[in-house]
């Protein structure tokens, strides 16, 4: 498994007048491509700066970032945008949908930005991506006909219909309840079982043990770096709720 991402040495320092504030403090990190991994930390942890970091939305102080064999400290504004592009999904907290626009339609946004596609190859790579979500049958519907995990599913097909080869996942779960959060998790753990990369943050721990590998960081630094011991399934875990029941008069 090589390096998709690598990280050597890595601090972000921001200033407030006279005052420095270091958010990650010289880590070094690996993650292999297939992985899914996360990170953890209390706020403050410096766990978002280090997401804004790979994400190529914030340029470390000092350090080097190797993104798919891409170094990116040497990028310009212009070429990290069309890296960010080509190579990264986000999902966040908020689902950040277009509420005047089908589901379909805000899968689709993100190839307005990518050369060489005709608008029917644009439209069958969404539906695609809505598929891998288990979508296709809502794609005409808005986001106020879908529940909130259904909308944090088209957002997670909106995050992969570039074909990115690292998905980056900031608090997912965090405006949902418990069993859509699952559900959610069901989803990236079924992603990831096809080869996709995964990086979530989250500060809950029983989310946390969906994923392989768990980082946590603490004042701007890694201060552990494991292997999850028994990993949650979601899917068995889905098996063991009791179902929704419905909303009657």
């Amino acid at each position: 498994m090589g390096a998709l991402i690598r990280l050597d040495k890595v601090s972000k320092t921001y200033r407030t007048g006279d005052i420095e504030v270091h958010a990650v403090c010289g880590v070094s990190l690996d993650i292999g491509a297939g992985e899914f991994v996360a990170v953890m930390g209390a706020s403050g942890s410096g766990k978002s700066t280090l997401m804004n970091i790979l994400g190529c939305l914030d340029r470390p102080t000092s350090g080097r970032y190797v993104l798919d064999g891409v170094e990116v400290s040497d990028l310009d504004r212009d070429q990290l945008a069309d890296l960010r592009n080509r190579k990264l999904g986000f999902v966040f907290q908020g689902f950040h949908l277009l509420s005047r626009t089908s589901a379909l339609e805000n899968v689709e946004l993100p190839l307005l930005y990518a050369r060489g596609l005709t608008t029917a190859q644009q439209r069958e790579r969404a539906l695609r991506a809505l598929d891998l979500v288990g979508l296709a049958d809502r794609a005409d519907h808005y986001p106020n006909q879908l529940s909130g995990g259904q909308q944090q599913r088209v957002a997670i097909a909106r995050a992969l219909v570039n074909e990115p080869v690292l998905l980056l996942a900031d608090e997912p779960t965090g405006n949902l309840d418990s069993r859509t959060s699952v559900e959610i998790m069901g989803v990236f753990q079924r992603l990831n079982a096809q080869g996709i990369t995964i990086l979530m943050v989250t500060h809950e721990s029983d989310i946390a043990r969906h994923t392989t590998r768990t980082i946590v960081m603490r004042d701007g630094l890694i201060v552990a770096d494991a292997p999850v011991r028994e990993r949650l399934d979601a899917a068995v875990e889905l098996r063991r709720l009791p179902p929704v029941q419905p909303v009657g008069p």
